[in-house]
């Protein structure tokens, strides 16, 4: 049987296949790792005009390492190919382990938001801001820790500008603001899907799913949703306050920003009403 290789990678079978591109399994011939080849053919992406997409998603995943984001090792360029070597994940997606199992205790549900809200905070200290956060973005390595992956939506403005226009993402995750048309806070609208993730984890089903989109919209537009009789109270004041469709409430100033980060965090510690930071909030 022939080997392939790409640079010092031997290359293995197909792990998973997108509209524009494979991912194999590979292993570092000098180093014995195993990681993910995310495979893309140069005349696809110039054809469908996403260059500067690729080109922004390896930008922005060079800039974020941290413990909870997918690491990025490196990036192979041919004349035909573009190879993005990223770190291979065992565990799966957090999507299918709550479509197996349904809702996950508040211990579980705790500790995957606390690795989300530490890997985005990290993303926003510096300048990225993901835009398409769900579980099926969220993997689980061979601890059962969480990596934020597919950064492939992700903005990175620059500094000084935090008021991004593009609407994307997936519906059922996104922020009112950002289906509005009228621009949005990059940060606010990250921490609003958040919000419906921890809902998500909590609930064993979304906070606001509607097979007709405008339905949908109207009920994200007015936060329309109630939280399940099971659910904590300090979980429940959390997620009312992050899925308020005012994006002003929620804040647009980094302080403020910073001053509910520190309230999710605080809250996966189970301190949550008794912390200054959670009555800075108003809730």
């Amino acid at each position: 049987m022939v080997v392939r290789k790409v640079g010092k990678y031997e290359v293995g079978r197909t792990i998973g296949e997108g509209t524009f591109a494979k991912v194999k399994f590979a292993q570092n011939t000098e180093t014995g790792e195993s990681v993910a080849m995310k495979v893309l053919d140069r005349s696809t992406i110039i054809k469908h005009k996403m260059v500067d997409q690729i080109k922004q998603e390896i930008s922005i995943m060079k800039l974020v390492r941290h413990p909870y984001v997918v690491r990025l090792h490196e990036v192979i360029a041919t004349r035909t190919k573009i190879y993005i070597i990223l770190e291979f994940i065992t565990g799966g997606e957090l999507f299918d382990k709550i479509v197996h199992h349904g809702r996950l205790s508040e211990a579980e549900s705790r500790r995957y938001f606390q690795q989300l809200i530490d890997g985005v905070d990290y993303c926003h200290i510096k300048g990225v801001y993901h835009r398409d956060l769900k579980p099926e973005n969220l993997l689980l390595d061979s601890q059962g820790n969480l990596k934020i992956s597919d950064f492939g939506l992700s903005a990175s403005p620059g500094e000084g500008v935090n008021i991004l226009k593009t609407t994307c993402g997936t519906p059922n995750y996104v922020a009112p603001e950002v289906l509005s048309h009228k621009g949005y806070d990059g940060a606010v609208a990250d921490i609003w899907s958040c919000g419906v993730i921890l809902y998500v984890l909590m609930a064993g089903y979304l906070p606001f799913d509607e097979v007709d989109l405008t339905t949908l919209y109207a009920k994200i537009d007015k936060a329309d949703f109630s939280c399940p009789s099971w659910f904590p109270v300090g979980a429940k004041s959390l997620i009312h306050r992050i899925l308020d469709p005012n994006p002003q409430t929620v804040s647009t100033q980094s302080e403020n920003v910073h001053i509910l980060y520190c309230a999710l965090k605080i809250f996966c510690f189970g301190n949550l009403i008794r912390h200054k930071a959670f009555n800075a909030l108003n809730l």
